[in-house]
């Protein structure tokens, strides 16, 4: 089927925007390639010192052979339940990679935290700019030039943003994301979000909230609702550097091992020294990241990638705007439902037939690109494919064209939304973004006082004094990545759904982030220019009438126009903020950081 007149236009855009950039993003990786083995180049004193502590056989191969060496960076560790199953991986790989005639060393390792155990805490402001600080890290394991290709272990929010950032930078280099698949399921997502709820409303104690969040995250393995980890997952598999069928598959088990071990093959068929030379830069094009917008739309994906597809982009030399996420979800259906835009999880997500079934349906629409570059070869043909063992081999095979679960997964001529359910937000406030996946239709549009808060806290606190019943619209400001680090605020839903649920019109405005789990209340978030930067945010004041408006994509305070001219924007002191828990050492990033559509990144 040809491609949709709306995909070709977004793309053609692009192409055009990014035409300077992305010429010479790729004339660095063309001249980084060199000849040979990269091993071979460096001096005898800066290759013992590179194969020192390696096993005789690898020491061996890595002193006189001239077969690929593949460079392992790894997010490993074992309080990240995503990432605990990534223990093993080094020695399967370079178990594989020696079977091949070819070797693998772990050639550094990069931060890993959880938004899940720092949520509401002062941690949470390192969260976002950790994804630039792995982007280094990732660029300094590499720095060796020790390598032919590169296999990166990351799952959660940051960690995959980072690397593909830091990988990007050493472009010129075969690679591909290596997953590990999510935990089993818990209890169901609903009885999960009634506890906590209860919890907000006192009418469930500390204890019985941590049992059901214990039964909820109980495993190793990403955690299973569709937030920012799992979106991940999605977008390496439908950008084509995760194997078909690879993102969801469970850890620890003979198919996960052998999905492993297959992407070290294909990166080792691709590498620097083969014929068939395919470069991590020539796959992440303008094409691949289309294709990652598509897909965030079609699965109601994380609202983080607003930033991270942007910064993702901007590395490999592509200039994508917000303006072409909101083109795009006009026409690319909603068709997977996962909590917390329905009552699923990843799991059942995979079992109704996850992104082979996803891809496929896509693809017939002419909603992908399946001209592109993959770690399998040229098309994305090779993604309408599901994984299996027969007699011990990997194979893949066709998907089937029917869901195995419609109240999870639909066909392309049953979606559950004929858009994507992401809108720009444009305004006397900025511009920002709102996810509206989950949203009752007659919260759409909410129109109410606004009530402000410098502090996520101080909302509960309001709550708990029983200010907030009432409608209103709660402006949650210098929260951007300038004021602290742009934290996620997932601590307000809980509060604001409850008062929801009482009746009240409520909604959400800040420069903050929510993550693809913002839920049902109307959040417009990444609000840019931030606070601290003297955005009109900053000038709205508690009783303004603020309207949220989905339907129309507008963002309004309903002041006098002079007088909102005449307003000077509020200040507060943030110095509280930037120190303790680390803070004070990421003034550098908070100083640097461009704004909210640009990636919130400092590079």
């Amino acid at each position: 089927m040809s491609i949709h007149p709306t995909l070709a236009e977004v793309t053609r855009r692009i192409v055009e925007r990014s035409r300077t950039s992305r010429a010479a993003y790729l004339a660095k990786i063309d001249g980084a390639r060199g000849k040979g083995a990269k091993r071979h180049h460096l001096s005898c004193g800066n290759l013992a010192h590179g194969f020192a502590a390696c096993a005789e056989t690898d020491k061996d191969a890595l002193r006189n052979g001239h077969a690929a060496n593949i460079a392992i960076v790894t997010s490993y560790n074992d309080m990240l339940s995503a990432h605990q199953p990534y223990e093993r991986y080094p020695e399967l790989i370079r178990q594989a990679a020696r079977s091949l005639g070819a070797t693998a060393q772990v050639a550094g390792g990069v931060p890993a935290m959880c938004d899940g155990v720092t949520q509401g805490r002062p941690g949470m402001e390192l969260s976002l700019f950790s994804r630039d600080l792995i982007a280094m890290a990732t660029a300094v394991s590499l720095s060796h030039d020790m390598y032919e290709g590169a296999l990166y272990l990351g799952i959660c929010d940051k960690i995959v943003p980072g690397m593909l950032i830091g990988a990007l930078s050493f472009g010129h280099l075969a690679g591909a994301f290596v997953p590990s698949g999510p935990m089993p399921s818990g209890i169901p997502n609903e009885e999960k979000s009634k506890v906590r709820q209860a919890f907000a409303a006192g009418k469930a104690t500390r204890a019985e909230l941590l049992e059901a969040e214990a039964r909820s995250y109980h495993g190793s393995g990403t955690c299973t609702f569709y937030g920012t980890a799992n979106s991940n997952q999605m977008l390496m598999e439908i950008m084509g550097l995760h194997l078909p069928g690879a993102s969801f598959e469970a850890p620890d088990t003979p198919l996960r091992d052998a999905l492993t071990r297959a992407t070290v093959e294909r990166v080792l068929a691709i590498d620097t020294l083969g014929e068939h030379y395919l470069p991590l830069g020539r796959i992440v094009d303008e094409r691949a990241i289309v294709n990652g917008v598509v897909g965030l739309h079609a699965t109601g994906g994380s609202t983080n990638h607003l930033l991270h597809l942007v910064a993702i982009a901007r590395a490999a030399g592509v200039e994508l705007r917000w303006d072409d996420f909101d083109a795009l979800s006009a026409v690319v259906p909603l068709l997977a439902r996962v909590y917390p835009n329905g009552y699923a999880d990843v799991n059942h997500f995979h079992e109704a037939g996850g992104m082979g079934f996803l891809i496929d349906q896509l693809l017939d629409a002419g909603l992908l690109h399946d001209d592109v570059n993959t770690i399998m070869g040229h098309g994305l043909r090779h993604y309408r494919t599901t994984p299996v063992l027969e007699d011990g081999a990997l194979v893949w095979k066709p998907v089937s064209k029917e869901s195995g679960n419609r109240g999870v997964l639909r066909s392309i001529t049953e979606p559950f939304r004929h858009d994507g359910g992401l809108r720009m937000l444009d305004g006397n406030i900025g511009r920002g973004v709102i996810k509206v996946s989950s949203v009752p239709d007659d919260r759409m549009v909410v129109e109410a006082p606004a009530i402000v808060f410098d502090e996520q806290d101080d909302v509960k606190a309001a709550f708990d004094r029983g200010e907030l019943n009432r409608d209103f619209i709660a402006v949650v400001r210098f929260q951007g990545p300038r004021a602290r680090g742009m934290p996620e605020l997932h601590k307000l839903t809980p509060t604001l759904s409850l008062l929801q649920d009482r009746g009240y019109r409520v909604a959400l405005v800040t420069d903050g982030r929510m993550s693809g789990a913002s839920g049902r209340v109307p959040a417009a978030i990444h609000v840019t220019p931030e606070a601290e930067a003297g955005g009109p945010i900053a000038r709205i004041r508690t009783g303004d009438l603020v309207r949220v408006d989905a339907v129309n994509g507008t963002l309004q305070v309903l002041v006098d126009a002079d007088e909102w001219n005449s307003r000077v924007p509020d200040h507060v002191d943030l110095a509280v903020h930037h120190t303790g828990m680390g803070r004070e050492l990421f003034a550098m990033f908070r100083q640097s950081a461009v704004t909210a559509d640009l990636g919130a990144g400092v590079f």
